[in-house]
């Protein structure tokens, strides 16, 4: 679970509540006109529906879990896969790597490693690794899509709202006493409007261009990878150019970690000799 997105979402609630008890209301106001939130939500929703294919729609469950959920690639690690399986390479030969592209769980990596076991030209496994990354990248732009649209629409639905709210004050001016209250019902939409599109719609549109650009960089670092493994470059060189992916707190983390391997080695030998 991605404390992250479900943090500043309970924040940013917390916040508003807050804030409207400093103002002297109070937080069950905000349903006080539960028709406001169906026109603003279901407004929305409805609109953005008209914009995309079915297909893309039914999908709004599992781009919602992404945004909340979230696998974090362990980089190093698959640094040092790579870096070992370019060892191997070299030793024993491509086709050595066979059965051990069998065991790999990331599909992208041992689709790329089995494309290099077939002896295929290294231009065409960049071109279909390439051509992976670009149909990923599309496919992640249709959920982020849905955020945004809906995003920009909610506030436009607020006021639709707020405008239905004040033809309904305008029927009960014969009647002071409700028109303080019914105004206030009324800006209630322009206020759901924009809350679901700050706080909900275009962040999780943000959040999901974030995880896309992250499995971006992660693929074109295994590409990298896949590339200099059958190239037959120098497992270390190969370590350090996948390297440079990392942010500075992984290098040093990978380093630190190298490091610690190497001393107990190191001791064992002096220990033989």
């Amino acid at each position: 679970m991605d404390i992250a997105t479900l943090g500043g979402l309970g924040v940013g609630l917390v916040i508003l509540v807050v804030v409207m008890i400093l103002d002297g209301g109070s937080p069950a106001e905000l349903f006080s006109v539960p028709q406001a939130i169906l026109l603003i939500i279901g407004g929305a929703m409805a609109a953005t529906t008209i914009t995309m294919p079915l297909e893309s729609v039914v999908k709004l469950p599992k781009y919602l879990g992404l945004a909340f959920k979230h696998k974090k690639e362990n980089l190093p690690e698959i640094i040092e896969l790579l870096s070992k399986m370019a060892d191997k390479a070299r030793r024993e030969g491509l086709l050595a790597l066979e059965e051990e592209s069998k065991k790999i769980e990331e599909p992208f990596l041992r689709k790329g490693i089995m494309l290099v076991v077939d002896g295929t030209d290294p231009a065409q496994v960049r071109s279909i690794l390439e051509h992976e990354i670009t149909h990923m990248k599309e496919r992640h732009a249709v959920g982020i899509s849905f955020f945004v649209q809906a995003g920009g629409f909610a506030p436009t639905f607020g006021i639709i709202g707020t405008v239905m709210g004040l033809i309904s004050v305008l029927k009960q001016l014969d009647d002071p006493s409700k028109l303080a209250k019914s105004i206030a019902s009324a800006f209630l939409a322009t206020l759901w409007g924009l809350l679901t599109s700050n706080l909900m719609w275009l962040p999780l549109g943000a959040k999901l261009s974030h995880r896309s650009e992250e499995e971006v960089v992660y693929r074109e670092m295994l590409l990298e990878g896949i590339l200099s493994l059958q190239a037959g470059e120098n497992p270390r060189i190969i370590k350090e150019k996948l390297s440079t992916f990392l942010s500075p707190n992984e290098r040093a983390g990978a380093e630190s970690k190298a490091k610690g391997k190497a001393a107990p080695a190191a001791r064992e030998s002096r220990g033989q000799a």
